[in-house]
Parts: structure tokens; sequence; C-alpha cells
């Protein structure tokens, strides 16, 4: 039998000073009982009670054995108490990993507002250009831009973001705005290697997807750099509207091919794959799928 069912039934005994009355506690047989308590004595090579036909009473290794079940019991009680209240309550330190910029743009506000709801949690946040090896950096959760070909983590797509082809107007005062998304072969395009599929980008087109190879100036794995290349007129960009919407709206760069429909930049959370969730991973996708939509420029799904 289990070893900690039977020294619950034991406590129950010994408490109720009858085999019948821990067994009435237990909602079992009396006879159930007692197989409980003679299976633990067989088990110990001792007896735990002294028994007559009128009483029931501890032997001086059932008193002793009484207080050890009673602190195990407890301890049991107040670990499952604890697992529970883990599971209902994020704590400990929650791992991040995200690009770059929106990294520093989106998540890490999202971080700010979800910490003030949660004392007793605590986040650490790696910023690079991929997500890295969750498994071997111990990392809960990871941003992802895009598609995601590991098939041994879980993706939950948590927004979208418009893409955009800007470039400052100086650019185009030299050379010319591109009429069609065949005209960008021409042109200095800036490339972010961080966004699928890199060198090409996609336009969405009435007899499907429209797949354009660009190059320019300037590679990066990152944003910014590019960025700030389009804006001092070295050429255009395709980025999310969260980062050039300001841009856009300061003069800084324009919009060029806008009736041409770019195919959105998806956002993804991504993390190993487990059966069970740890609440604070769960309550933080939950969260960031509330608030980056309310963000500027990103999509809800």
């Amino acid at each position: 039998m289990d070893k900690l069912t039977s020294m619950n039934v034991f406590v129950r005994v010994a408490k109720a000073g009858s085999f019948a009355g821990g067994a009435r506690d237990l909602d079992i047989s009396r006879a159930m009982a007692t197989k409980h308590i003679m299976q633990l004595e067989e088990h110990l090579g001792t007896r735990l009670f002294n028994r007559t036909t009128r009483s029931l009473s501890l032997t001086e290794m059932g008193a002793s054995y009484l207080e050890r079940c009673q602190q195990v019991l407890d301890d049991i009680e107040e670990m499952e108490a604890t697992v529970t209240q883990l599971q209902t309550e994020p704590r400990g330190t929650l791992k991040i990993s995200a690009p770059q910029v929106i990294g520093a743009t989106q998540i890490a506000p999202a971080i700010s507002e979800f910490l003030k709801l949660y004392p007793d949690l605590e986040v650490t946040i790696i910023l690079q250009g991929n997500m890295g090896d969750l498994i071997d950096e111990g990392i809960d959760l990871a941003i992802n831009l895009g598609g995601v070909e590991d098939s041994s983590m879980i993706a939950r797509k948590l927004a979208s973001s418009p893409l955009v082809v800007c470039g400052a107007p100086g650019y185009f005062q030299q050379y010319g705005i591109p009429k069609t998304p065949e005209d960008l072969t021409d042109h200095s395009c800036l490339v972010n290697w961080s966004i699928p599929p890199r060198d090409q980008w996609r336009f969405k087109g009435p007899y499907g997807d429209l797949m354009i190879k660009v190059k320019g100036r300037i590679v990066a794995n990152v944003a910014d750099p590019i960025r700030v290349g389009a804006i001092e007129g070295l050429g255009m960009v395709m980025l999310p509207r969260y980062i050039v919407g300001r841009d856009i709206e300061k003069g800084k760069l324009m919009p060029v091919l806008e009736d041409y429909e770019l195919a959105p930049l998806e956002i993804h959370a991504v993390y190993p794959h487990r059966k069970y969730l740890s609440t604070k991973v769960r309550k933080f996708l939950d969260f960031l799928q509330e608030w980056l939509p309310r963000r500027v420029g990103i999509d809800g799904i």
C-alpha cells in the first residue's frame, strides 16, 4: 500500500483513538484502516498501538512515529500549497530573449507594466539578433519576428505589424520614386537581415506573392543602422511601422508603393515544448497578446 496513505491513516486513527473513528474521518472501512496499520507495523518492524478489546493506545515507538508522521504530512501539505500558489501568482525569475529594437521599444515597456502587477516576479531580458539556445541558456520565452523553423519549439503568434517601404525625401529627389515593386531593383535598398526572407521583399499580388530581390549599401541584423541610413538618404528600407512611424510623421521618411500590399511582419513568442507551461510564462504571454495591439503600428490577432 502507499506509505503516505498509511501514514495518514495512522495519524487519523491515533487522533481518533480508535480504528473506527479514524476510518470514519477518512471515509474508508474499519477493515481497510486496520490493514493499513498492520502493513505499516510490518514494514517498520514494531508495534505502533497497544490494543485491547476496549481501548487503543500508542506505544512509545508509536508516539514518536506519530510526531514524525505529523511533521511529514504537514510538510507535504505546505509544499502542495506552495506549488498551488506558484501556479496562480507568478514569482521567481522570468528570462526573456528579444530582438534589439522591438525588445527596447515594445517588450521593455510591457515588462515594466507586467512587473507592477506581480511584485514577487523578476525579469531578465536579453536583447540579441537571434533567439539563442532557449534550453542551454535557460530562456523561458523568446520574441521572434517572422516564422519559426525549429519544430521542437512552440510558437504562439502575439500580433503582427504592417511593413512600410520608405526613404528620405532627398533620396527620391535624387533617384526618383519607384512606381512598381519591380522598380526596386534599380534602387539602393538597405536590408535588415532579421526580417525574413532577408534580401527579398515580399509583396502581395493578385496572382500570389511577388518576391523582389533587393540590395543596397548597408546590410544589418538590426533595424537601427538601416533606419539611420535611410534618413541620411542612402536608400530605402522595408521596416515595421512601429519603427518608422514617427519618422514618417516628422517627414524624415516618406512611404512609397502604398498601392502594393506588403505581407505583415508576424510577431511570435517562442518557448520550449513543455506539457505544463509555468504560470509566469503563461501570464506574460496573455499580457503581451493584449499589450502589443495597443502599441503604435501593431495589430492584434
